[in-house]
């Protein structure tokens, strides 16, 4: 196993991270936070998602969002969608890349999409083929991949299976999701390795990990030595799962950013503005920064002054 020369940072926080904030998040601060991620060297921000404000009011304005925003080149500003009306929206709003999501358990799927996998499965690729009619590029996500907190474990195999699915439906990459942050080493080891025996290529995977047990970092150490070289952030670890109680929300941006340094894996990003930026919309979302690394470098920036 060895480690890749670089690693692209899907950044999360406009979305993932955003979405399930207790305060409202302005337009002016949205647009604000997308462009100086971009300005700090990020090349994904996942944006906005185009869902039910009814269901997620913190993304109502994702539309007004994708076209106040400065948008530069060799940036992919990529958006979530959940249905054909949210994929319309998202051709409407000239989007070129979009993420569908499935589960992998039936209990959180039917939680969450209010169907089975197998029916989830057909609404991904029915969407999948829509959106590469129209031009777009497709990206999956698969949640609960190492636990579900309803279902509990879960099989690597049935995680490979539904991948491979996810792969043939168009999906140029799919980002498997430790929604609830209860993957260790050892769990996302036996996970990958199935994915190797299956013959899925860890060029296109990417890990998505929480960290609510602070097993984050320790299982992206892991995704890299199998070659893994896309990593889904929140630059302040902003996020969090509503169903795993004390959950702190995405892995922090600056984490991973502070690991790739350490193990001279290029990545593009500018260390300095990221804190910048975490500390400023995490006063706005008020609440505290959940970035060790932050936390740490500012820390011992204030003593040194």
């Amino acid at each position: 196993m060895s480690l890749p020369q670089s690693v692209t940072i899907v950044e999360v926080s406009p979305r993932d991270g955003l979405q399930n904030q207790q305060h409202p998040i302005s337009l002016e601060h949205k647009i604000n936070l997308v462009n100086q991620l971009a300005d700090a060297g990020l090349k994904v921000i996942e944006t906005g998602s185009f869902v039910s404000p009814k269901w997620v009011p913190q993304m109502a304005d994702s539309a007004e969002l994708f076209a106040a925003i400065k948008q530069q080149p060799g940036v992919r500003y990529t958006a979530l969608v959940p249905n054909k009306q949210g994929l319309d929206t998202a051709i409407a709003s000239g989007v070129k890349e979009i993420a569908l999501f499935a589960a992998v358990t039936d209990e959180f799927s039917q939680k969450n999409l209010n169907c089975s996998v197998s029916e989830s499965m057909q609404r991904f690729e029915a969407l999948a083929q829509l959106a590469i009619d129209a031009g777009m590029q497709v990206r999956g996500y698969l949640s609960c991949v190492l636990g579900c907190p309803y279902a509990g474990s879960v099989a690597p195999k049935t995680v490979s299976t539904l991948s491979q699915q996810l792969l043939d439906a168009g999906c140029y990459e799919v980002s498997l999701g430790d929604t609830i942050g209860v993957g260790t080493a050892g769990s996302t080891q036996a996970l990958l390795d199935n994915m190797t025996q299956n013959n899925i290529s860890m060029s296109s995977l990417a890990l998505h990990c929480h960290d609510t047990y602070g097993q984050a970092i320790a299982n992206i150490l892991i995704g890299l030595q199998y070659g893994i070289s896309t990593i889904d952030a929140s630059v302040a670890g902003l996020g969090g799962c509503p169903y795993a109680k004390g959950a702190t929300g995405n892995v922090a941006t600056e984490d991973v950013v502070y690991l790739l340094d350490g193990l001279h894996i290029q990545h593009g990003i500018n260390l300095s503005k990221l804190i910048d930026i975490g500390q400023l919309i995490s006063k706005v979302a008020r609440r505290p920064i959940q970035s060790r690394a932050a936390v740490a470098l500012l820390n011992s920036a204030a003593s040194q002054s």
